[in-house]
């Protein structure tokens, strides 16, 4: 080796201790290679020195680039499934709650409410025949007190658990308190009521006036905020439930997005094409979207089904027959009171035509629901027959005919108020039960379909997951 280079490489060698020949201090280019020398041993100090220095110098590099990509990947779809996951299972059991508590308790609710009502009409038109009182109207009473005990005990499940709020919860057990309290009472002075028309005592007539009052009064008031309250523990989940999920749809495609982008880099740097993790996790998340899309959609029909087919009727329907009660309870206090029927017939005639437009205005929206259509029709015909009876009574009254007044009210013949109003009853009845069996069989379907699918979906994002680690350690390790 000749002299200058001999004394070229000595330089380099002892480049940290700086000993150079004098012969090439004064060689620009030499100085410069020794520079670059000690600035490299500097930042090998650094770097070794310095974690982070050490990695924001690596996340530079194509090695670290990769690395950075994978962790990315895997963090993107194990949160992805972990909120797809979270968000249907939290749909699932809001739908699992509707059928098995929620539903109940406004059924409950509606019959409390119902047979109250019918409790009440059963204990005028029995009062109307004087002295004792047919089995049939007696055994009709006693149905509908037991009933609305048994209700009243299992719309107390949870008080107001069910309820939006606090203050909403206070009320429902003020309600029903109020009607724990109340029915005893009512049930109490009916029997004074019957003792005393048994008698052939003319004061019978005030107890059973006074006892339906407090029952118009008091008792139904209480009993119809307590279904409005259970109602809308049904109505309100039912406005996020047919909404798609569209957080889930976002994240999925994000993710997708993302794995895209990845595979694209991947093309670029290591000219493959094809990186089998990465199209086993596009084809994970795929599988995934489409399960969704389908499960998805096919739920948010069924929970629209349930509320415009099931729970919006099905409070139209309990509406109805409620209207109906009170106006066989106002037909028959007129009876008892034998007083001019201006004031009873006005209210009669007003609970009537709130029947009939809530009547057209379901059949309009429902045309072709044998369930709901056939018994709305049928309901029409009854109305009007009802209608037609309750007028003949009203003229054999205003006349001073209490005696046909009286067989017409009570009697069973095809000009009769109870016979229309009976029938009317029975077809909202029908209704009502065809109506909950539908909003019930739509939140099931809508259940099921999501039964599994947040857990699917969580498992195939961590298999994703995994796909991309496998697909990405095999090019971060052909840079070693």
């Amino acid at each position: 080796m000749s002299g200058p280079q001999a004394s070229v490489r000595d330089a380099l060698t002892h480049a940290s201790r700086a000993v150079l020949p004098e012969s090439t201090q004064a060689n620009p280019r030499l100085r410069q290679v020794i520079a670059d020398r000690r600035e490299i041993a500097a930042m090998t100090r650094d770097r070794v020195s310095s974690p982070i220095t050490a990695f924001k110098f690596y996340a530079l590099t194509t090695p670290g680039k990769l690395v950075v990509i994978m962790i990315v990947m895997t963090l993107a779809c194990v949160l992805t499934g972990w909120y797809s996951s979270s968000t249907l299972n939290t749909r699932s059991q809001t739908l699992e709650s509707l059928i098995d508590r929620s539903e109940p308790l406004a059924e409950s609710a509606e019959v409390l409410y119902s047979s109250l009502s019918v409790a009440d009409a059963a204990a005028n038109s029995a009062f109307i025949s004087g002295g004792r009182e047919s089995p049939e109207l007696r055994r009709v009473y006693a149905d509908a007190i037991a009933s609305a005990g048994v209700a009243l005990i299992a719309s107390t499940d949870g008080g107001g658990a069910t309820s939006t709020s606090t203050a909403a919860a206070l009320s429902v057990r003020t309600d029903l308190e109020t009607m724990a309290v109340q029915i005893p009472t009512y049930t109490g002075v009916i029997e004074t009521a019957r003792t005393n028309n048994r008698l052939g005592n003319p004061v019978g007539s005030a107890y059973l006036v006074q006892a339906s009052t407090l029952m118009q009064d008091e008792i139904l008031p209480a009993a119809q905020r307590i279904y409005d309250s259970r109602s809308a523990a049904i109505s309100e989940p039912q406005r996020t439930l047919t909404v798609p999920p569209w957080g889930v749809y976002v994240a999925l495609f994000g993710t997708i997005f993302m794995l895209l982008a990845c595979g694209r880099y991947i093309a670029h740097r290591t000219r493959r094409h094809f990186n089998v993790g990465l199209v086993l996790a596009g084809i994970a998340l795929g599988v995934g979207t489409v399960w969704l899309l389908m499960a998805g959609l096919m739920s948010v029909a069924a929970a629209n089904t349930a509320k415009s087919s099931g729970a919006e009727p099905l409070h139209e329907l309990t509406t109805m027959r409620i209207l109906t009660q009170q106006a066989r309870s106002v037909e028959t206090l007129g009876l008892i009171r034998r007083s001019d029927p201006g004031t009873g017939d006005r209210n009669f005639q007003a609970a009537i035509e709130q029947i009939r437009g809530k009547t057209a205005a379901l059949l309009a929206e429902h045309p072709n629901e044998p369930g709901l259509h056939d018994p709305l029709l049928r309901v029409q015909d009854s109305i009007t027959q009802w209608e037609r009876a309750h007028s003949e009574v009203s003229s054999r009254l205003a006349a001073g005919d209490f005696t046909a007044a009286r067989a017409l009210t009570i009697g069973v013949g095809s000009i009769s108020t109870a016979t229309g109003y009976n029938e009317v009853d029975a077809d909202l009845l029908g209704a009502i039960e065809s109506t909950r069996s539908t909003f019930r069989n739509s939140i099931h379907n809508a259940q099921r379909l999501l039964g599994y699918t947040g857990t699917g979906i969580g498992w195939l994002c961590v298999a994703a997951a995994l796909a991309s680690i496998g697909g990405l350690i095999p090019r971060i390790r052909e840079y070693r």
